[in-house]
Formats: C-alpha cells, sequence, structure tokens
C-alpha cells in the first residue's frame, strides 16, 4: 500500500459545521460490545444508525461544537511563569482574570480529587478507509465504532485496542471532498507499546507503509524504538514493552516554555509529572505527564527544544478529550490558572452531555467531557 506524502498543500474550508443544530435526536440502543469481535475492516462488523442516532453520538466529535476559528492556529497567552506563579493578566476578553492565591490552592485540591481519565484524542485525515486498514492490519487495532454524518458532510471512526469506556482511543475524523492536511510543525507523534518492535516494522513495510526510522536503542536508555508514518503522515513511535493494559500510550506535543507547559498542566488538569528528562547536547527536554505510571496508562509529552517559543499547529490534529467529574468545577480551575475557556461548561444541545473545553498556554486545545455522560453516550 503506498503512502501519500506528508509535505501536502493546506486544504480548502473544512466542512465540519461549527454550529449544533437545535434538533430533537432520538435514542437507539447499542451496545460497543457487539464491535468487539469480527474483521475490523468489514463495515458489517459495525453497529447501524439512522442519521439522528448517528448525529447524537457524533456530536462528541467536540471539535463541531467549536467555532472553527477557535480549532485551529490560536495562540494563548502564557499566563503562568516557569515557577508556577502568576503572571499579569491578559487584556484578551478570552482569557480569565487572575484569581486570589486561595482560591487557586482550592481549585487546585478539587482537580486532584477529581476522577480524570484522558478518553480520546482526535485528528483529521484525507482516506479514512485507507487509514482504518493501515491502524487494523499494521498497528494492530480494533475498529470500535464508525459513524456517517452526510448531511454535515463528515464521518467519525473510533479505534484502539479496547473499549472506549476503559481505554484510549483515537477519533478520526473525515470531512467529505478533504483529502489532505498540514500536519504543522507542533505535533510531534503518537506511542504504541508493542512487544516486538522489529516484527511491527517488517509488517508496516509489507504493508507498503513508511518506516522513518529502523528499530534501535534510544539513546542513553534501554528502551528498542522505532517510527512509522500513517497515511496521512501522522507518526507513531513503537515502543518495545511486555503485556501492557494502554497499547495507545503516548501523545507527544512541543511547547514553547516547558515549565509553563509542566505548571499548567499540574494545576489545570491535575496531571502528575511522571518523569523529566533534559538532553542538552541534542538541545531539547521533555516532560511525561498523566493520570498513572506511563506502563500502564495514555500519557502527554510535552517537548521543547531549546530556543523555539512557537510552533505551526497545521489543521490536521485538534484535540484531546478527557473525562470529569464536574465540567463546572474543572473550567474554574482551568479559569483560575490562567486558562483560556473556548467552550464555556454546560450541555450540548439535544443530546445533553455536559462539556467544556480549553487551550493551554501553547494554544493546544483540550475538551473535558462529564464522565457519566460520556458512558451514557456508548450505551
Amino acid at each position: 500500500m503506498a503512502l501519500p506524502s506528508s509535505s501536502s498543500p493546506t486544504p480548502p474550508p473544512l466542512s465540519v459545521s461549527t454550529q449544533i443544530k437545535k434538533d430533537s435526536f432520538r435514542s437507539h440502543s447499542f451496545k460497543l460490545s457487539s464491535l468487539q469481535n469480527g474483521n475490523n475492516t468489514n463495515d458489517n462488523n459495525v453497529a447501524s444508525f439512522n442519521q439522528n442516532r448517528s448525529r447524537r453520538l457524533a456530536l462528541l466529535k467536540l471539535g463541531a461544537a467549536i467555532p472553527e476559528s477557535h480549532l485551529l492556529g490560536v495562540k494563548a497567552s502564557k499566563l503562568l511563569s516557569g515557577d508556577g506563579h502568576m503572571m499579569k493578566p491578559s487584556t484578551s476578553p478570552k482569557m480569565a482574570p487572575v484569581n486570589t492565591a486561595v482560591a487557586e490552592e482550592n481549585a487546585l485540591e478539587w482537580v486532584n480529587k477529581d476522577k480524570r481519565r484522558m478518553l480520546h484524542v482526535v485528528y483529521r485525515v484525507g482516506d479514512l478507509e485507507k487509514t482504518i486498514k493501515f491502524y487494523t492490519e499494521c498497528l494492530g487495532m480494533k475498529l470500535l465504532r464508525k459513524l456517517d454524518i452526510p448531511e454535515e458532510r463528515y464521518t467519525n471512526a473510533f479505534l484502539g485496542y479496547g473499549p472506549e469506556d476503559s481505554h484510549f482511543t483515537v477519533e478520526l475524523t473525515y470531512n467529505y471532498g478533504v483529502d489532505k492536511y498540514n500536519i504543522g510543525t507542533g505535533f510531534g507523534h503518537f506511542g504504541i507499546a508493542v512487544e516486538d518492535v522489529a516484527k511491527t516494522v517488517n509488517l508496516v513495510k509489507a504493508k507498503g507503509g513508511k518506516v522513518t526510522r529502523e528499530p534501535g536503542l534510544v539513546k542513553g536508555g534501554s528502551v528498542m524504538t522505532a517510527f512509522v508514518e500513517d497515511p496521512d503522515g501522522y507518526k507513531f513511535e513503537l515502543l518495545e514493552r511486555g503485556l501492557t493494559p494502554e497499547p495507545l500510550c503516548q501523545v507527544m506535543l512541543r511547547v514553547g516554555d516547558l515549565d509553563c507547559a509542566v505548571n499548567f498542566y499540574k494545576k489545570a488538569f491535575g496531571m502528575q509529572l511522571l518523569q523529566r528528562r533534559e538532553n542538552p547536547e541534542s538541545e531539547y527536554a521533555i516532560a511525561i505527564m498523566g493520570y498513572g505510571p506511563e506502563d500502564k496508562n495514555a500519557v502527554l509529552e510535552l517537548t521543547y527544544n531549546y530556543g523555539i517559543t512557537e510552533y505551526d499547529k497545521g489543521n490536521g490534529y485538534t484535540q484531546i478529550a478527557i473525562g470529569t467529574d464536574d465540567v463546572y468545577k474543572s473550567a474554574k480551575a482551568i479559569e483560575l490558572c490562567g486558562g483560556s475557556i473556548i467552550r464555556e461548561p454546560g450541555p450540548l444541545p439535544g443530546i445533553n452531555t455536559k462539556i467544556t473545553a480549553c487551550l493551554d498556554p501553547d494554544g493546544w486545545k483540550s475538551v473535558l467531557v462529564d464522565n457519566v455522560d460520556f458512558l451514557r453516550e456508548l450505551d
């Protein structure tokens, strides 16, 4: 299978609607467990939805609920200094005012008690069927569900290594008529834990995939890794590990101020700093953030390249969705930490799934989704 080059021109405007229509939605029963068996590339093994049901579930693709001006190329003001203290508030109406130290401390205390989990990562692809084929045949993922929304001219596909109620997954978005995206320089890669890196690389080659770095040990370490690209040019790092409950284990994003980013995700998102490494010889540093040990949970890898403070985000990668017990308190905590709320907390019209959305100091978007509502949408 020949894969297209990632160095493609910027596509025409996206066709995903940026408004939520005030329709009345009718629910139909759908069990996720019915999708766990059978051939992953056969649409007959994916539950069939009528348009109303598809539309209701597909609105969890929260990019459709936020104006495109907020999705692409937005740079949030940096309100957290490297030592974690608040900087002077921005004059932008989108940025929250600085609050008292006591209020910030209370918000941080609640965030650390919240039940949070990385739910899925959302990005756009130019050929959905080719991408599904690559992920299932080369990377061993399962197609969990597929939702076509013809009236909005897009299709979603959810893939991963286990049910969405307990595993981190990818949500692919195909916009009708758009076959190429600019990935930009800010997005880094996704990480997948495999038992045998060399075997996986050989499989990718046999299927016509692109290997950008052959298997080898990480410099100064003992972990065997390799890099491959999917049909749209998104990079995947293969990490050789034993059996793990979360094979889709990593999202890497580049940031302009590592201290600022780490403090934001610790305070506003309640993530733990699992490890931090400096590599002065290669002039970069990384911080691994997450909600549990990285060998058992999906994590966020933040990378800082010395002297580079801004990146082109392109229009391919979209956001990470995170579960929370209370989107209202989550939004308040983000505001208190200087975050930019781009979607006020509350239920989505028609489906009542409560969400809020924000930008981090580098402009990367995250959506927080009510835990109970998320599970209800999977029933």
